[in-house]
């Protein structure tokens, strides 16, 4: 009994399987459950499973590497593949960079096998061998999305499984170029006894294809399920062993779709994908600003155009707000598409540097199309939609604003000015409020009128023709001074 291994006994007929306690929200391993993780804090996130032995390394000795100096290393570097979504592209930092491994979140019904599918077939018909493994349905489930896609490419290969060993014995047999597992939380690992999309599962299973990947060459999506806090599911250390975690974000109520990189070890995270989800598939927007604008009317009041940037990419998008009346001591605050405290901080401004009694009134803020604007450069443009909204007047709707607004009433320089101008010149905006500190390097397009404010009063007579001054009371156009060529 003394040399037993803990948990069996030599003379029960039937063993005891030695376990641990997984938390399913962070991975952390504690030999008993606990009703709160003392890591991540989840409640009730421990589950049981079995233990299994760690037995002798299972990586082939040709597969072993011996450590090497960093300066002799090979600096060879394989051409990225092209995906044939230029969208895409941007996201990945150029393209798909051979043995690495993306995750692709998004909820359902976004379209991430669309995406997935679209891809494998484009690479295909570059030439490309591509294996698309599917775990959650067959392949005649497969070939009906594939026709409706009029994805027809003989290069592309389908398999419908999930036992982890058939998939990377299919890779190794077919040295594909390009892999995806649709998706990562239906594979299974037929050495754990643990259940399907469990932390264990989901962490071995990713950590055997990573390996794969790095040392047999291809190109692999992992296509993961989300929670409903909208976060992936699985450990969080899965998200740490990808090379690129990729968010495809979708309206159910709206045809776009937006993708986003959460992390990317081979270019920026800042860049965004626009799609329109139409019958035949993904469709690239190359004019995002145009289809963000599309619905906009000219003479609506509590409406501004903003240009925040998305990575590289200067976006126009329009800023709405909404001032009605209160009689609640508290007046609401809500915001979509803005960040609530610093919609709460340019309404302070306005009320305490300005003269807006904005107290007594409930304001609402939102961003057309359901994009997140996040940049202080859009500051502007949202306290110019306040006061047309209060004042009940509308601004030109050739205008756009751009500035940071500090708590001092200041209108503050914001980086690449000039991008801004331009992406609003060319669809075809005249006039532009903008802070001074901007004009000193900025060329203004040809055409294009400037109005270079350092304070935010002068901001709102240069777009909306008033100026509040004291107290309640407001100037009209006609009695304050012109600081502004309109």
């Amino acid at each position: 009994m003394e040399n037993s291994p803990a948990g069996v006994c030599d003379n029960d007929p039937m063993p005891k399987v030695r376990t641990r306690f997984v938390c399913q929200e962070c991975g952390d391993v504690k030999p008993r459950g606990l009703g709160r993780c003392p890591e991540c804090g989840g409640w009730n996130t421990y589950v049981e499973e079995a233990d299994q032995p760690r037995g002798g390394s299972d990586v082939p000795a040709t597969m072993r590497v011996a450590p090497e100096p960093i300066a002799a290393a090979a600096l060879t570097e394989r051409p990225r593949l092209e995906s044939g979504l230029a969208e895409l592209d941007r996201v990945l930092g150029g393209g798909i960079v051979p043995g690495s491994l993306v995750l692709l979140g998004g909820e359902p019904g976004a379209g991430k096998s669309t995406l997935t599918m679209q891809v494998s077939h484009a690479l295909a018909r570059a030439g490309h061998r591509v294996l698309y493994v599917t775990g959650e349905e067959s392949i005649a489930q497969v070939r009906l999305r594939a026709a409706r896609l009029g994805v027809d490419a003989p290069g592309m290969l389908v398999l419908a499984e999930t036992d982890l060993d058939c998939i990377l014995e299919a890779v190794s047999a077919g040295k594909p170029d390009w892999v995806v597992i649709d998706s990562i939380q239906a594979v299974h690992d037929p050495r754990l006894a643990s259940a399907p999309g469990s932390v264990s599962q989901v962490r071995e299973a990713t950590a055997q294809v990573m390996r794969v990947a790095k040392h047999a060459g291809p190109a692999v999506c992992l296509v993961g399920h989300v929670t409903k806090e909208g976060t992936l599911a699985g450990p969080r250390v899965l998200e740490h062993m990808v090379d690129t975690v990729l968010s495809f974000e979708g309206d159910r109520f709206r045809t776009y779709r937006l993708l986003r990189a959460v992390k990317n070890r081979f270019g920026s995270t800042q860049e965004v994908g626009v799609f329109e989800m139409t019958g035949g598939g993904l469709r690239e927007v190359a004019n995002p600003s145009a289809l963000f604008l599309a619905e906009r009317a000219p003479d609506a009041t509590g409406s501004a155009i903003a240009v925040p940037m998305e990575g590289t990419r200067p976006l126009l998008v329009e800023v709405q707000a909404l001032v009605a009346p209160t009689f609640m001591a508290a007046p609401r605050r809500a915001a979509n598409g803005v960040d609530v405290s610093r919609l709460v901080q340019i309404l302070a401004v306005l009320e305490r540097r300005v003269g807006f009694k904005l107290s007594r009134a409930d304001v609402y803020a939102s961003v057309v199309g359901g994009l997140e604007v996040a940049e202080p450069a859009a500051d502007l443009a949202i306290a110019l939609a306040v006061a047309s909204g209060m004042r009940d007047r509308a601004l030109p709707p050739d205008l756009v604003a751009i500035g940071e607004i500090g708590l001092g009433g200041e209108v503050r320089s914001v980086a690449q000015a000039g991008a801004r101008l331009r992406e609003a010149w060319k669809l075809g905006f005249k006039r532009a409020v903008l802070p001074a500190g901007n004009m000193e390097e900025l060329a203004a397009p040809p055409g294009m009128v400037l109005a270079p404010v350092s304070r935010l009063v002068d901001a709102l007579v240069a777009g909306l023709g008033t100026m509040p001054a004291g107290d309640s009371e407001q100037l009209s156009l006609d009695e304050a001074e012109p600081t502004a060529p309109f």
